[in-house]
């Protein structure tokens, strides 16, 4: 590989590459996208070492790479309890979770005010017995439940939570009157994660609607 790319041979800037991948994986909070970027990023990496002749990178890396593949299949192949709570009201704990995550809260939820919260309704989800996430929408008002927050935290954002808590709840906020639940949203990253829970864009506006079934 001895071609040359803005001076430099392109071997190096498979070794670059490979960096850069390790790099990116560090910074994810998703543990299954980190293994998955740090894989690819030690097998890149394991090729550059034993093509240069360096056979402690190559080795290591390739190392890395079986470490990788094996919590990667316990990850994805791992039984999970999904459960929940509902609540009537805001309550202790419920505020203490808030102010834990208020810094992470506040980038998706920037208008989420957690001390002016009248008539609302939480939704706890949990994973192994663990609190993965919180929604909060205001009691139903001919119907529609305005969601206020949709939080899960860093380690859950894989879409289940939000999916598992929906299908738990449902046919409790049918009961309470709730037939559509709405979502007002702006961020990028938010509106990807409705549209892939099942809300759907109204028209020409930020609202999106979910439709509730038992």
């Amino acid at each position: 590989m001895s071609t040359l790319y803005f001076d430099l041979p392109l071997i190096e800037w498979i070794g670059y590459a490979a960096s850069t991948l390790v790099l990116i994986s560090l910074s994810l909070s998703s543990i299954v996208k980190l293994r998955i970027y740090n894989l690819i990023g030690a097998a890149i990496f394991s090729f550059y070492g034993f093509y240069i002749d360096a056979l402690p990178v190559g080795i290591m890396n390739l190392v890395i790479c079986f470490f990788n593949i094996y919590y990667l299949r316990s990850l994805v192949f791992k039984k999970e309890l999904f459960d929940g709570l509902y609540l009537d009201d805001i309550d202790a704990y419920t505020q203490k979770f808030l102010t834990f995550h208020r810094r992470d809260i506040q980038r998706f939820f920037p208008d989420f005010n957690r001390t002016a919260l009248d008539e609302v309704m939480v939704l706890m989800a949990m994973r192994d017995m663990k609190i993965a996430g919180i929604m909060i929408a205001t009691k139903p008002k001919g119907g529609e439940s305005e969601v206020l927050l949709d939080y899960v935290i860093p380690q859950y954002r894989d879409y289940k939570t939000g999916k598992h808590l929906l299908k738990k709840f449902s046919s409790t906020l049918i009961k309470k009157g709730t037939e559509y639940l709405v979502s007002v949203s702006d961020n990028k990253l938010h509106i990807k994660y409705l549209h892939k829970i099942g809300f759907e864009r109204e028209e020409s506006s930020n609202r999106f609607r979910l439709a509730l079934r038992k």
